[in-house]
């Protein structure tokens, strides 16, 4: 059907456009901290609990993407497990939130964006909670509407957004799908994909930029499908060996 196919691009576009026109100068505010983190030898990690894991993989080992993007791992996260319900039993258990980041030796100085649309679940909020304790920069990739929507599942009674430094809004709609349809009886087409992976592209592109304006050279990974690529690939996982977690 083309005509909800249109719907459903319009409704993207436009969380794209309030995007670049509302939440932009946070988002650039998140990279210029961040930035600040890795100037001063801090490193970068990632997490997003269920699908939104797809977001925090999408800007890790990546061609054109910051190489030094780490994913933090939490066992049965992935969307690979089987069966696949166990992702969303496992985003609920805040109790594996200081194993995750003992095993990744998250820090003082480190910086840590957490993806959650809805901010509400054990792991992703405990993991804020800490990182932040530890002394880690947190950034929170959330929708506002959407967490503060439905009642906080973290014993503390908290969300992401109540235990990070800066909160960068996605604006998805509760429940994230966006279209009503005649005879569907649940709203179809889910948009955070699309918003938090754009989020999270936008957010390493201004990374980037702040430190080539910190007279920092960014390592940037080439695709290997180009000539010369993995040369230069390996040349800078050598070189930036002590904060890249990802091939150990």
């Amino acid at each position: 059907m083309v005509e909800l196919g249109a719907r459903y691009l319009d409704a993207a576009i436009g969380l794209l456009e309030r995007l670049r026109d509302v939440e932009l100068p946070t988002i650039d505010r998140a990279a210029d901290r961040i930035a600040a983190a890795l100037a001063e030898g801090g490193r970068l990690f990632v997490f997003g609990g269920g699908h939104s894991a797809l977001a925090a993989q999408d800007v890790v080992y990546r061609a054109g993407g910051l190489i030094l993007a780490n994913p933090l791992i939490a066992p049965g996260n992935e969307l690979t497990v089987r069966p696949i319900t166990v992702s969303s039993a496992v985003e609920k258990l805040a109790e594996l939130a200081g194993p995750v980041l003992d095993g990744a030796g998250v820090r003082e100085g480190d910086a840590l964006v957490v993806i959650s649309l809805s901010g509400r679940n054990g792991l992703p909020v405990e993991l804020a909670r800490r990182a932040r304790e530890r002394g880690a920069l947190v950034i929170g990739l959330t929708s506002v509407e959407a967490s503060e929507a439905e009642p906080a599942r973290h014993p503390s009674g908290t969300r992401v957004l109540d235990n990070c430094d800066i909160v960068l809004d996605t604006a998805i709609a509760v429940g994230d799908a966006a279209l009503e349809v005649e005879g569907v009886p649940q709203r179809i087409g889910p948009t955070s994909g699309v918003v938090c992976s754009a989020v999270m592209q936008t957010l390493m592109v201004g990374v980037i930029g702040h430190l080539v304006s910190r007279g920092i050279e960014p390592p940037v990974f080439m695709s290997a499908n180009i000539d010369g690529g993995n040369a230069w690939n390996e040349r800078l996982l050598a070189e930036h060996a002590d904060r890249i977690f990802y091939l150990r």
